[in-house]
Formats: C-alpha cells, sequence, structure tokens
C-alpha cells in the first residue's frame, strides 16, 4: 500500500512539474516566488522594529506577484485565479496609492 501511494503520488508531481512544464508553468512559479517574498520583506521589517510593520515593500511586492498571478490565470483560463487576484491587484494598488498620497501630504505640511 505504501509503495502503492508513493509510486501515485511520485507520479503525479512528475507530471505536474515535469511533463506539464511550460513557459506558462515557469511563470506562474515566478509569480508565486515573488509574492511570497512579500512575506519574508514583512517579517524582516518587523523583526528590525520590534513591532508589527507593513513596509512599502510590502505593498510592490503584492502587487508584482498578484499582477503576475492574475497574468496567469487568465493564460491558464482558471476562474479561481481570476477571481482571486482580480480584487487583490487593486487593492494593493490603492494601498499604494493612499501610502503616496499620505507621504505628499506630510511633505506639503512639512
Amino acid at each position: 500500500m505504501i509503495y502503492t501511494l508513493s509510486r501515485d503520488v511520485g507520479g503525479y508531481l512528475y507530471d505536474v512539474f515535469v511533463t506539464r512544464f511550460d513557459f506558462w508553468l515557469a511563470f506562474g512559479m515566478a509569480s508565486q516566488l515573488i509574492f511570497t517574498a512579500r512575506f519574508l520583506v514583512q517579517w524582516i521589517a518587523s523583526e528590525k522594529a520590534g513591532k508589527s510593520v507593513m513596509p512599502v515593500a510590502f505593498w510592490f511586492l503584492s502587487l508584482a506577484g498578484g499582477g503576475m498571478t492574475l497574468i496567469y490565470g487568465l493564460a491558464r483560463r482558471d476562474a479561481v485565479i481570476i477571481m482571486g487576484q482580480s480584487l487583490a491587484v487593486f487593492i494593493y494598488l490603492r494601498n499604494l496609492m493612499l501610502i503616496f498620497r499620505e507621504r505628499g501630504q506630510a511633505k506639503d505640511g512639512a
């Protein structure tokens, strides 16, 4: 039973990562790596500050990774990814707009 299970899982992983490997799979994997990097950036910034902080780089990585994942979903015609990332990309962009608006107001007030 364990042998059969390991063979089936191995065959599945081979199919997903080797047999189906193409440009879009590489693009999707790069998208996920960029998206995941945002958590590392946030964690490092919080550790340095000694409290939970959300650096601007977090939002740029969110926008880049989310946008790339949305493009991947559109290319693969994956409704789940398209639905999940469509709104998220606008939220990331809006957060960046709010940050830069606040910085502009602080600069004008100074």
